[in-house]
């Protein structure tokens, strides 16, 4: 098993999230070692949803989880990547947040890997991120990936330089994997 011994990942998320796509990353990049940090408009605990796909609802997790610091308290040059989990909601309401989109821009500027997984790809977009990559995203997120001058593929996980993409749920395993790969060098 890979270990990641001293390095430092950042996860950014909010009511909403999905959460197969927060806890799973999270607990893959523990269970190989990484210190991993989570930040949020405020650290008041947040609440995700776990997608149906037989009713294609998004009931409210029973799970919450409680940011360990707000946006503003982020230093990029502390982290090593940065994780983003998807949901609906959660993307939505972080791509309205000026610090969020700063900050996945300067993991980007500083060559960090960036992976987004879902509908989190709408961060990406908002950064700018996506102009000439390859990328993948949930499938009502993938015009808007377009339109923003991406080249999209159906594919589990896609890696175009730092920039690390994924699908769904059901794509998690390539996407930690790839994620853990990005991180080991």
């Amino acid at each position: 098993m890979t270990k990641l011994d001293n390095v430092r990942v950042l996860m950014i998320a909010t009511d909403g999230y999905e959460e197969a796509e927060l806890f799973a990353p999270r607990e893959a990049l523990l269970q190989a070692g990484a210190q991993v940090v989570l930040a949020s408009v405020d650290t008041q605990p947040i609440v995700g949803v776990v997608y149906d796909a037989a009713t294609g609802k998004s009931p409210e997790s029973k799970q919450s989880i409680t940011p360990d610091m707000t946006l503003g308290d982020v230093d990029t040059a502390q982290f090593d990547a940065i994780v983003l989990p998807g949901g609906l909601v959660n993307p939505d309401k972080m791509r309205m947040q000026p610090k969020a989109i700063e900050i996945v821009a300067a993991f980007a500027d500083q060559g960090k890997p960036v992976a987004a997984i879902c509908h989190a790809p709408w961060l990406l977009i908002e950064a700018d991120l996506l102009r000439g990559r390859r990328a993948t995203g949930w499938y009502s997120v993938r015009k808007d990936m377009e339109n923003a001058g991406a080249v999209v593929v159906d594919e589990a996980v896609v890696v175009d330089g730092n920039i690390i993409t994924s699908r769904m749920p059901d794509d998690i395993p390539a996407f930690n994997a790839a994620v853990i790969a990005a991180l080991a060098g």
